[in-house]
């Protein structure tokens, strides 16, 4: 995936397969004075996603708006705070936990990733802080899957060392530090460095460090071999050879740290949530994790910081993570006066023009 907000592509392991979007009935949009269900219906009666959902956290206010079905055989609407495969959204959760080492002086964040992983990389000047910025030059090992039969990768899983070696078969993009580029192999490489300095697996620190202690009860990242999509789920739609194929479930270790979380909407305005207003980090790591440098993400006067983006909407600034693996696309964050968004589409890839559709209703979400 080259970029993980609204942009051009935006799937977490990559488009992993040219498709042309299946073509489903769709509902005339039906006239309505709330805003964030007028998008919604946009994304399914115009676009063609099967279905979408948003839940909204204003204060102690939760409100949930659902548009299209969860499951074209039954016309079941969306589960109210089901489980899903988040994507990129992983990248905010493995930063966090960078951050937190970094705050106990385990890691550095201008550390040259030489010092935790000797001999990983062949550009031994690639920081730390370069992975998590996207500034690093790797390339991007999903670029690899672009015409992969998606069926070929359900079962297929991997290890973190095969995937950094699928990227290192190809030259860097530009020397580090001189050029902003998304790449998924950075995150597989700081989730490497997680795993080095603290001595335990990736999914086992995320749970101790952020979602068991904020109650975080259906978020976690899948080990090897776990393919199973926790109900209750919508189904996650592919497209392929004319219609759409349920993918819900398959293991996103292809994936790992760079976009295979599996949570719920609920689950990822209380983590944004609780990130933003500093219960998770430090001031200091904090105010590193929103630096930004300019980023292509498809909205005018965007940035990337470490692990999280900074999107302008049209009340202020809205901070988070778009995702999006195969089956599933969402975008969540929390934009102006604490105002939490978590939209989720069930179908990736999904249809031309469900990016800007995607933005227009998380804007909607925080500032209407």
């Amino acid at each position: 995936m080259r970029k993980s907000l609204p942009g051009r592509r935006i799937v977490a392991v990559g488009t992993l397969v040219a498709l042309l979007a299946a073509t489903t009935a769709a509902p005339a949009l039906a006239a309505t004075a709330d805003p964030v269900q007028r998008g919604l219906d946009v994304l399914t009666a115009q676009d063609g996603v099967p279905g979408a959902e948003a839940v909204l956290q204003d204060g102690h206010r939760t409100r949930v708006v659902r548009s299209g079905t969860a499951d074209l055989a039954t016309g079941k609407p969306f589960p109210r705070n089901g489980s899903y495969r988040a994507g990129s959204v992983t990248k905010t959760f493995v930063a966090t936990v960078v951050l937190q080492l970094v705050a106990e002086g385990r890691v550095r964040l201008d550390a040259p990733v030489e010092r935790y992983l000797p001999g990983l990389l062949p550009d031994r000047r690639i920081t730390v802080r370069q992975l998590l910025q996207h500034t690093s030059g790797l390339y991007n090992y999903t670029d690899e899957f672009d015409r992969t039969d998606p069926e070929a990768l359900r079962h297929r899983g991997a290890e973190p060392a095969e995937l950094v070696a699928m990227a290192l078969k190809h030259p860097a993009l530009f020397p580090p530090g001189t050029s902003w580029s998304y790449s998924n192999t950075n995150y597989i490489v700081a989730g490497m460095i997680a795993e080095k300095v603290t001595g335990h697996a990736l999914t086992d620190e995320i749970a101790r460090r952020i979602t068991r202690p904020l109650g975080l009860h259906d978020t976690y990242l899948p080990r090897r071999g776990d393919e199973r999509l926790p109900a209750p789920h919508a189904i996650g739609y592919v497209p392929g050879n004319g219609k759409l194929v349920d993918f819900s479930d398959f293991d996103a270790t292809i994936a790992w740290a760079a976009g295979g979380l599996v949570s719920t909407p609920a689950d990822l305005n209380r983590f944004y949530g609780a990130l933003l207003n500093g219960r998770l980090l430090r001031p200091a790591e904090l105010a590193e994790m929103q630096r930004t440098v300019p980023a292509d993400l498809g909205v005018p006067g965007a940035g990337y910081g470490l692990g999280l983006g900074r999107l302008p909407v049209s009340c202020g600034q809205f901070w988070g993570h778009q995702g999006g693996i195969i089956g599933f696309t969402n975008l969540a964050g929390v934009g102006p006066h604490d105002r939490r968004a978590a939209v989720v589409l069930n179908q990736n890839p999904p249809p031309a023009g469900v990016n800007r559709h995607l933005y227009d209703v998380t804007e909607a979400a925080v500032c209407s």
